[in-house]
């Protein structure tokens, strides 16, 4: 006679089991944070952290982490297993690729595979990716013009076989970077983490007296399709469009989007989108998918967890040769400030079904300047010592139809503001000013979230350089339902200087950057507003 439950207790130690699931990936995560070298992860918490079954379904992500990085995180363990199938996996392997096209899309994102062993068989899969600070290239920004002039490419390799470290591979990691010590340390970083959460998800099977994932798997699929079917059935079907601009590179760029609501899916056409460019802001498609899914299912689904079978529903239709979908081997290394205006876009078509639940459109994009000083920057003449440092910041929200937009708060990619002390102690550079920055949130029923004022320099006020990656600066955020649209992003020097918003650029000696950052859209007609709200915004210095 069988010792499993069942009926209610059954379906009792499930939920229990889900949440213990939860933890482990969880601890996973919070491994990668306490253990990586890198400030953009260990500060920002730029990363992303799941268990898989071994199909290369994604059964669990950890609540921390980013949806460019978690959802396209879910395609490429299945590119993991095309070349290293699980059979031939063995206890202490340790995988790992950058490939933007089988990963999360540039080549700063390292992912590393780890197979997980109960009784000497294998039972799971763990996954991560993290952002890291270099990869060598050109160095994160927008100019090359192929991936292979914007780092170092790893292919799908073992970094650690049966635990012994991979030294060729090792080697050539640190002969390809700026920040050896660095990079390598972040290596070793996302190993444990998934180490990490193998031990972990064995003490939970062996509590349970679980031989395999594939029950849970299972049901954890089959409750999360249910779901997420419900809730797109009481959405209002048919097409809607929308489209979006970006400042872009060389000119500017449109998204457009026509997106089909039915019964058991919803799929999005884009179809007119604007074209390749020739620098580093095109998308592969698993980053697109990332972001687009990301901005339907908050709206559509954001109670149900994120896994291979809530988002199976989600289609998407990516025309060849449009920047959404960029081949091999196009430049992508700031894929994000294209990638991360697809929710934006996305809640464009959706607000034409459900504007209840709506937000007006954001700053988007990060506000991530990658910084470099020293000898590389001034040659021979040099004040400081060499170094590399990226800072995440973000501009406001929109407004919510009803509240205001979240101020200075990254929203779709959900990542950390950096602390100025944490950059600072890595690298000479100062912050001299970090603030809101009043009157940038579109006015509205509901106000959008501000941005923020930055101005940075180098130690002693020696030349830097910085390799600017800004949007929405051109193309501010709208305003939806006659809200107001946020204020545009600045770039350039105290002295008011013009600095281009993306491209390598030299702060000369004496001077410093400045920063405005984009304030959110509003929402609804700023005569709606409560005039208690007014009076609350002018007394704080709002407007």
């Amino acid at each position: 006679m069988s010792d499993a439950p069942s009926g209610a207790l059954a379906a009792i130690q499930r939920q229990i089991q889900w949440n213990r699931l939860i933890a482990v990936v969880e601890e996973q995560a919070q491994t990668m944070i306490r253990t990586a070298f890198s400030t953009t992860v260990r500060e920002a918490g730029d990363l992303s952290a799941g268990i898989f079954d071994l199909k290369g379904r994604m059964l669990a992500q950890a609540v921390t982490g980013t949806p460019g990085h978690v959802n396209s995180m879910m395609e490429s363990v299945g590119h993991f297993l095309a070349k290293f199938p699980a059979h031939t996996m063995k206890p202490g392997d340790h995988y790992i690729t950058n490939d933007p096209w089988l990963g999360t899309g540039h080549l700063h994102d390292l992912t590393v595979v780890t197979p997980a062993f109960r009784n000497g068989a294998i039972v799971g899969l763990f996954a991560n990716t993290a952002h890291v600070i270099d990869v060598g290239g050109l160095g994160m920004g927008p100019e090359g013009r192929s991936v292979f002039e914007e780092g170092l490419y790893i292919p799908i390799v073992k970094c650690f076989d049966q635990g012994r470290a991979n030294e060729t591979f090792f080697d050539i990691l640190r002969a390809g970077t700026r920040t050896p010590a660095e990079l390598e340390g972040d290596v070793y970083s996302l190993c444990a983490c998934n180490d990490a959460g193998a031990r972990r998800l064995i003490e939970m099977m062996d509590e349970f007296h679980m031989a395999s994932l594939d029950e849970l798997a299972e049901s954890i699929f089959e409750a999360s399709s249910r779901a997420t079917l419900a809730e797109i059935a009481k959405l209002p079907p048919g097409e809607y469009a929308a489209q979006i601009s970006s400042d872009g590179y060389e000119s500017p760029v449109t998204l457009k989007a026509r997106m089909t609501i039915g019964e058991d899916h919803i799929s999005v056409d884009y179809a007119g989108t604007s074209g390749l460019s020739g620098r580093g802001i095109n998308v592969p498609a698993a980053y697109t998918r990332a972001y687009a899914c990301f901005g339907i299912k908050c709206v559509v689904a954001p109670e149900v967890p994120n896994n291979w079978a809530s988002l199976l529903p989600f289609r998407m239709d990516i025309p060849e040769s449009c920047i959404l979908n960029a081949p091999r081997p196009f430049p992508v290394s700031v894929r994000h400030v294209v990638g991360q205006l697809l929710p934006d876009l996305m809640m464009g078509c959706l607000h034409q079904a459900v504007p209840d639940r709506v937000v007006a459109e954001g700053s988007s994009c990060l506000w991530n300047p990658p910084l470099r000083g020293g000898g590389q920057v001034s040659g021979g003449e040099a004040e400081l010592p060499d170094f590399e440092v990226i800072t995440f910041n973000s501009g406001g929200t929109g407004a919510r139809p009803a509240q205001d937009g979240l101020d200075g708060t990254a929203f779709p990619s959900g990542v950390r503001t950096m602390p100025v002390e944490a950059t600072e102690n890595v690298a000479p550079v100062i912050f001299w000013k970090k603030e809101l920055r009043p009157g940038s949130g579109g006015a509205g029923r509901m106000r959008g979230g501000l941005g923020q004022i930055m101005e940075i320099g180098a130690k002693n006020d020696a030349e830097f350089a910085v390799n600017a990656i800004f949007d929405r600066v051109a193309n501010p955020p709208r305003g939806r339902e006659g809200g107001k649209d946020g204020a545009p992003g600045w770039v350039g020097l105290t002295d008011g200087t013009l600095l281009r918003t993306k491209g390598y650029q030299v702060i000369p000696k004496g001077k410093r950057l400045r920063l405005l950052l984009p304030g959110g859209g509003g929402m609804g007609a700023p005569g709606e507003r409560d005039p208690a709200l007014v009076a609350r915004d002018i007394a704080d210095g709002l407007i």
